[in-house]
């Protein structure tokens, strides 16, 4: 039993970014979000992995990341690819540096790779300065981030705040000067005592270069394009891929629910758009105990339920709720209430027979996903849509939609539920 490529998510819609843009190349792709189905896979081609690392304290993700390879070892996976957003979201504590000095200390390496941006998205970064839709990260919406609002844009200045090893650039000037040049640029720097590379990644030629010089590497580190680049590269390099035909995918009928933990400006714009045309629910979580929230929002479920309309949660709230519940509970403490209600009433409403769930938030959806205790997914192609479209493994056959918060159009969610039905 082997895999050639396992990319290791720090949480679950950035991995299904990777998985669906694989799918849409024709590359099969196993989407696991419970690790103990690992053992029980088989040979793949590419397997993702989806986890809660992003949030969660250093030294347990460290921990977490620990069994996750040793389980990923056990089972003879040739390439680790540790997978973050592109726009590098962290703290100053972590989770980025940590989990990549882990990484380097348990394979040996001599250097590691790091390469936020994603050109398809409009997230650029040059001579190490992010850029999201051709701002300074800095001065973008990422700026208002609840949990890690990005006020430096120097992206190798972020990562030497969370790492004794030294950072260096692989700068745009480098790559566009073709692999040969890169890569003696990186081996001259790694003589001098670099050991971490932030990698320039102005368009997708930087990335394609970048992925040819460290194609070989044991383990390697970036987000979504460095990730796809390497998968494909990987293929061509070999010629005993897996190659299937794939079946139409199988949905299950029921009911159809939005769930809202994101509250970036984008998501609050697609809620109201779908709350215009469909009952939606705000929960305030400062207004009661998590349990009076999930036993109130499930009445107001019930009393809807036959109208065969698709109805919505959202824990989002407007900038002043934001503030009153992270000043009650914590930046952290806010937004695992909020998740957890919304995870409550999901597992409930799963209960009730709904199998159509449109998720908005990078960790609510982790957070709904593990709630409905699903194993593993088929990830459907990148579409009209974006990532996200995804159906269990398992007898329900549950759609999914799960939607990182700044991004999509602002009908995406009712969008989102017509694909599911058609």
């Amino acid at each position: 039993m082997s895999i050639r490529f396992a990319v290791i998510a720090d949480d679950f819609t950035g991995g299904l970014f990777v998985a669906s843009n694989l799918e849409r190349l024709g590359i099969p792709v196993v989407y696991v979000c419970d690790t103990d189905v690992l053992a029980d896979i088989g040979d793949q081609e590419v397997v993702v992995v989806a986890t809660r690392l992003r949030f969660m304290p250093p030294q347990d993700a460290v921990a977490r990341l620990d069994a996750l390879t040793t389980a990923l070892d056990a089972i003879g996976t040739r390439h680790l690819f540790y997978k973050y957003c592109s726009t590098f979201d962290c703290t100053d504590e972590g989770n980025i540096g940590p989990c990549a000095d882990f990484l380097m200390r348990k394979y040996s390496a001599d250097r590691l790779v790091f390469s936020p941006g994603y050109p398809d998205l409009r997230t650029y970064v040059h001579e190490g300065y992010l850029f999201y839709k051709d701002r300074l990260i800095s001065e973008s919406i990422k700026r208002f981030d609840p949990i890690t609002p990005m006020n430096d844009p120097d992206m190798a200045r972020v990562l030497q705040r969370q790492t004794g090893h030294k950072v260096g650039l692989l700068p745009h000037r480098v790559l566009h000067g073709g692999v040969d040049q890169a890569r003696a640029y990186v081996e001259s720097q790694q003589a001098g005592g670099v050991r971490y590379f932030l990698m320039d990644c102005v368009d997708n030629d930087d990335v394609g270069c970048g992925a040819s010089i460290f194609l070989k590497d044991r383990v390697t580190t970036g987000a979504d394009a460095l990730a796809i680049e390497l998968a494909v590269q990987l293929r061509q390099g070999e010629t005993n891929f897996r190659s299937e035909e794939r079946a139409a995918p199988v949905r299950g009928r029921g009911g159809e629910v939005v769930l809202v933990g994101s509250c970036s400006e984008i998501t609050l714009a697609q809620r109201d758009h779908f709350a215009s045309s469909n009952p939606m629910l705000e929960i305030d979580i400062c207004a009661d105990d998590e349990g009076r929230l999930v036993g109130d929002a499930l009445a107001w479920a019930a009393k809807r339920a036959s109208t065969e309309q698709a109805i919505g949660f959202s824990v989002a709230g407007n900038p002043a709720w934001v503030a009153r519940a992270q000043s009650r509970f914590g930046v952290m403490g806010a937004a695992r209430k909020a998740e957890q209600v919304l995870a409550a009433i999901a597992a409930e409403l799963a209960e009730r027979g709904f199998r159509k769930f449109v998720v908005s938030g990078g960790e609510t959806s982790g957070a709904i996903v593990e709630a409905l205790r699903i194993q593993r997914m088929r990830v459907l192609p990148f579409d009209d849509l974006g990532a996200g479209s995804c159906i269990s493994l398992d007898d329900r056959h549950i759609s999914l939609f799960l939607k990182p918060g700044k991004i999509g159009a602002v009908d995406v969610f009712s969008a989102a539920l017509a694909r599911m039905t058609g």
